[in-house]
């Protein structure tokens, strides 16, 4: 298939740059995945949507302040990284705006410097100079890395408003957005039907968002972003199938992890590895039943998964639906609900 067939409705004035409050009030677009009419909710009404026995599943990766600012020396130039993925106790990948020579030094602060140690097509590896762990120079200097469609500079909202309630393990650059709809009350509510919650973790990387630039999609390479599938996850999807409930994914990350974990008769199997999955058109789900999640950028691999749980013109008709009717996209956006 061809990128420009990804080409989806879209009104820039419709990004998000502020989630709505409280998180569960966010509108909701249903779209049977069979055809027929869409429907208008909100998140609220997740739960008399969904049928006692339905489970949804979550991916509970919190997200790093992983976005640091800093100086080279010497020249005192102006550097942003973005702290990918831990190699080391000290050592880090890392994303830096321009090209770095092994050897560069950049100050972060006045006690803080992380060293250039080599540059790849993947971006740099950096080494911490600093009496303190990274993880503890995140939350002393980090920002939240909000996508770069949101224009204004990160804020400290940031770090409650681009965390899951379900956000546990640290290891994500960005969040799973379509978890950032649930509150402790929508939980409580679908429990009380009947609907079972479970989770899995996928911390995001670059491989979900990194652009897609070939015309042939099938040349697209993903990177591959870590992942977690414990047994308890792997029991209530298990329980859930055998009394007729559905799996719902809520995000593109879920969806990815339960159908990498899955064997080809579609048993998920508890698992910890690496996951470069590419969902495009034409792909058969083995797990996954039905899909909440955000409406995401035209051309990128979230929405070819996205087109090929539902289809390509049907979610063409979902995003015209979204744009006609003002829904918010991204990230702090609006969601949609495939069933």
């Amino acid at each position: 298939m061809h990128l420009a067939e990804f080409d989806l409705p879209f009104d820039a004035s419709l990004v998000a740059e502020r989630p709505v409050e409280p998180r569960d009030q966010a509108r909701l677009l249903v779209a049977p995945r069979s055809g027929g009419s869409l429907a208008h909710k909100k998140v609220t009404d997740l739960p008399g949507l969904l049928a006692p026995g339905d489970l949804l599943v979550v991916n509970d990766s919190r997200v790093l302040a992983a976005r640091l600012s800093g100086r080279k020396r010497p020249g005192g130039g102006r550097v942003e990284l973005l702290l990918v993925r831990p190699l080391g106790p000290d050592t880090w990948e890392a994303l830096i705006k321009g090209r770095m020579k092994p050897g560069q030094v950049i100050d972060l602060d006045a006690r803080t410097s992380v060293t250039v140690l080599a540059q790849g097509p993947a971006g740099c590896t950096v080494q911490f100079s600093s009496a303190q762990p990274a993880s503890d120079v995140m939350s002393r200097l980090g920002q939240m890395p909000l996508p770069p469609y949101i224009k204004r500079e990160p804020v400290e909202q940031d770090r409650t408003w681009y965390q899951t309630i379900f956000a546990r393990p640290e290891g994500s650059i960005a969040a799973p957005t379509a978890s950032l709809h649930f509150t402790e009350g929508l939980s409580a509510a679908l429990r009380a039907r009947g609907i079972g919650l479970a989770a899995v973790t996928l911390h995001v990387g670059p491989g979900t968002f990194r652009p897609v630039t070939a015309d042939r999609i099938e040349d697209h390479v993903m990177y591959p972003e870590r992942f977690e599938v414990s047994e308890a996850t792997v029991e209530a999807i298990k329980r859930a199938k055998a009394s007729g409930g559905r799996v719902v994914a809520v995000g593109t990350t879920v969806v990815r992890t339960l159908e990498a974990s899955a064997a080809e008769a579609g048993q998920v199997r508890p698992m910890t590895g690496d996951t470069a999955l590419f969902i495009t058109p034409g792909y058969r789900f083995r797990v996954v039943d039905a899909l909440m999640t955000n409406f995401h950028l035209p051309r990128t691999t979230l929405a070819m998964l996205v087109s090929a749980f539902v289809g390509l013109e049907r979610l063409r008709e979902v995003y015209a639906e979204a744009v006609r009717e003002k829904y918010r996209f991204y990230s702090y956006g609006d969601a949609m609900l495939i069933l």
